[in-house]
């Protein structure tokens, strides 16, 4: 057993994951750009090729949807791949292999073959990068039937939730968000999965429930202290996983509290704070005793200037004053 006092970062959580599963497990492999790189997955990847070797950890050309393509044909095979996309704006280029094949082979063959493929996207947020590698784009995975979607906020879930993602039997799409590399708690160092699709209570409260994903968790855990301060007690659900969404667990601390603000790193139109509110408010209308409440990303393209990110990037403010908003 691992002391408690052992501390990991985010990043070195799901590297740990990866030495750990590829140890076990033969057909466990990662592919992408930049593995060798520690510009382009930071220390995720450290020490991965010299311990198991370039047919295990493939470093690739640019080509995204080659790339993915061979992760998911290598899936098929009976292998278990992990394909990284450093900035999740280029999986766009593959679409086709996760949407089209991924997502749905094991339903077009009658569920005779799995697809083992865990599609690992970076969010890159700030840093004056602009438009186009800036991007937060899970809404449009989880809209998608047959893949699921995990969003880790911590360090301990960045190496439960990969180790999960890797042992299931269907695609798992792993977003982290690079704001978190740097973050650290207790990690066990014996390897360990977290559930997919159960989500967790991070604080407790009862007069309103923050429902917060990835980086916005502990944004939200500090606005929970600064309300505190004013005798507000907020209660902070991290759903963990996107799709399938814990609903139950949401619910749960909505018809506790009777107020919702739901906080995400996507933009607001037809993401995922617009579908966990709809859930909200197909399920217990009755017991909000206020609107619900979206804190996001406004519609718009990021900008480049460091001045107009700190506009443009929701934080704890925003959350506190989107509690103090729903509980007037």
């Amino acid at each position: 057993m691992s002391s408690p006092n052992r501390k990991l970062s985010y990043s070195l959580a799901i590297n740990e994951a990866f030495h750990q599963t590829m140890e076990q497990d033969d057909s466990v492999m990662l592919i992408g750009q930049g593995v060798k790189s520690p510009w382009y997955v930071g220390n995720t990847a450290l020490g991965l090729i010299s311990r198991f070797g370039e047919a295990r950890v493939i470093d690739t050309p640019v080509s995204e949807n080659a790339m993915t393509g061979a992760a998911v044909g290598a899936a098929l095979a009976g292998m278990r791949p992990v394909v990284v996309h450093p900035r999740m704006d280029f999986m766009l280029y593959a679409f086709d292999p996760i949407i089209n094949e991924a997502a749905n082979w094991h339903y077009m063959n009658g569920g005779r073959l799995p697809v083992p493929v865990v599609v690992w996207g970076v969010i890159n947020r700030a840093g004056e990068q602009g438009a186009q590698h800036s991007q937060a784009l899970h809404a449009m995975f989880a809209h998608v039937p047959g893949l699921k979607v995990v969003m880790p906020a911590t360090p301990y879930d960045a190496k439960g939730l990969m180790v999960a993602a890797i042992r299931d039997d269907n695609p798992v799409v792993f977003i982290d968000d690079r704001w978190l590399y740097n973050t650290e708690e207790h990690v066990p160092e014996e390897i360990y999965s977290v559930p997919i699709g159960k989500g967790i209570v991070r604080r407790k409260g009862k007069d309103i429930t923050v429902v917060a994903v990835s980086y916005l968790v502990k944004e939200a855990l500090q606005a929970a202290e600064i309300l505190a301060q004013d005798g507000i007690e907020v209660e902070v659900v991290d759903p963990r996983t996107i799709k399938p969404l814990d609903e139950e667990l949401i619910l749960d601390s909505v018809r506790k509290t009777g107020r919702a603000v739901i906080a995400d790193g996507g933009w607001k139109s037809y993401g995922v704070a617009a579908e966990i509110s709809a859930v909200i408010a197909e399920n217990c209308l009755s017991s909000l005793k206020s609107n619900i409440v979206r804190v996001t990303l406004p519609d718009l393209p990021a900008p480049a200037s460091r001045t107009l990110e700190q506009a443009y990037y929701p934080r704890a403010a925003e959350i506190v004053a989107a509690v103090r908003k729903a509980l007037l």
